[in-house]
């Protein structure tokens, strides 16, 4: 699918050359109806039962005073969408997943004049949403800082109900009122498409900043090389970090990582117990252990296994454990109380870790750092059942959706 994408934005750049003009990112261009008309109808990628998603039209909705109407332009595929597809663990289905969306505004209510950080909004800008806050008074657009967000709403886990524009696997989505929404026009569409991913990880890393213990001139160990490990890699470069490890079992992640700013790989499959790991971990700094580490895998036996590549008195971030992955087994003498190790646990973001990801994002591009690479597939709407395939097959990293 990547090598179909290419060879459309080629054919678009050189035919837009011929009329004298030249399409600067295929990526972000997204064709619009008829004189700007929008349909009657939208289609929506509904999940009907286990591991069956089907393509559905239903009735354009209006749209309120204080509704946003979204032409949907691409949508990343999440480690939480693909857990509804197998197992439905929130009992949502009928549902349309997405929440890694990005589109360009079509219609606004008469009351939407600004997004949640107060830049102005217009029909044509391009947004993304975080979430849903109306009937949480603790959380309000002007206290970005105040709480995690894990507890609202949000677009792409709602029930089904008489809208349907309910998550950003459609052509369509409708942000009712009340709902967090960002103007990211000056940002490509694959970097929107990575803000909410790369929101969890700048939340993660202000987490390990409070600890007093992750510096510029820290060694900082990087557990499992997802696509989460990969983005947490690249922001500590973007923070000036240069002694980076990445720990992972497959080598393409691993030589990736350092192409996003990781100084040296280790391979857990090159050594036969924690110790000769620890020990190769501990030689890639030179013969130090880590001051800080991140544990990004969701693993009990990675998250047991890392206390052993922290220093005495250092820190350790863990993210990995989404949802519930099971029980890992530690000693709290060695692992913890005896090298003092201060620890920091991390989970979604707050409003101000959103806003922050968009200056990450520019300074990544600023860098250097290939970012947009973390999307190794799209696929087409219509093809959503093997998007989802492909993510759970792990053959790639971040599997997107984009509309044509």
């Amino acid at each position: 699918m990547a090598n179909n994408m290419q060879i459309e934005e080629i054919v678009r750049q050189v035919l837009a050359s011929m009329n004298g003009s030249a399409v600067a990112n295929a990526a972000t261009a997204a064709p619009k109806a008829a004189n700007g008309a929008i349909p009657a109808t939208a289609h929506v990628a509904m999940l009907t039962e286990l591991e069956k998603i089907e393509i559905k039209e239903v009735p354009m909705p209006a749209v309120g005073d204080d509704d946003i109407l979204v032409k949907v332009e691409g949508c990343g595929v999440c480690g939480t969408d693909a857990h509804e597809y197998k197992r439905d663990p929130f009992s949502l289905i009928p549902v349309v997943l997405g929440h890694e969306g990005t589109g360009e505004i079509v219609k606004m209510g008469k009351n939407v004049k600004k997004d949640s950080a107060g830049k102005d909004l217009n029909i044509g800008d391009k947004v993304v949403t975080s979430m849903i806050f109306k009937d949480n008074p603790d959380i309000t657009m002007f206290d970005l800082n105040k709480q995690n967000v894990g507890g609202a709403d949000v677009y792409g886990l709602l029930p089904d109900d008489d809208v349907k524009l309910n998550g950003w696997f459609a052509d369509y989505i409708l942000i009712r009122g009340g709902s967090t929404v960002f103007n990211v026009s000056d940002l490509d569409l694959y970097s929107r498409i990575l803000i909410e991913p790369c929101a969890v990880l700048i939340h993660a890393v202000e987490r390990a900043k409070s600890t007093g213990i992750l510096r510029f001139n820290s060694n900082v160990v990087v557990q499992g090389c997802g696509p989460i490990g990969l983005i947490c890699i690249a922001i500590l470069r973007t923070m000036g970090i240069n002694n980076i490890v990445a720990v992972d079992g497959e080598q393409k992640r691993l030589d990736f990582a350092k192409e996003l700013g990781a100084s040296a790989t280790v391979s857990f499959k090159d050594y036969k117990g924690i110790e000769a790991l620890a020990g190769a971990v501990e030689a890639a700094f030179g013969g130090h252990l880590a001051d800080f580490a991140f544990q990004c895998t969701g693993s009990p036996i990675a998250h047991a296994n890392i206390y052993k590549f922290i220093r005495n008195g250092g820190g350790l971030c863990e993210l990995g454990f989404f949802i519930n992955g099971g029980d890992a087994t530690i000693n709290p003498h060695f692992d913890i109380c005896s090298k003092e190790i201060t620890i920091v646990g991390s989970w979604v973001y707050t409003l101000r870790d959103y806003a922050t990801t968009f200056d990450f994002l520019k300074s990544a591009k600023k860098l250097g750092l290939p970012i947009d690479k973390l999307i190794t597939h799209t696929y087409p709407l219509e093809e959503i059942n093997e998007a989802f395939k492909t993510n759970l097959a792990m053959t790639g990293l971040k599997i997107a959706t984009i509309n044509k």
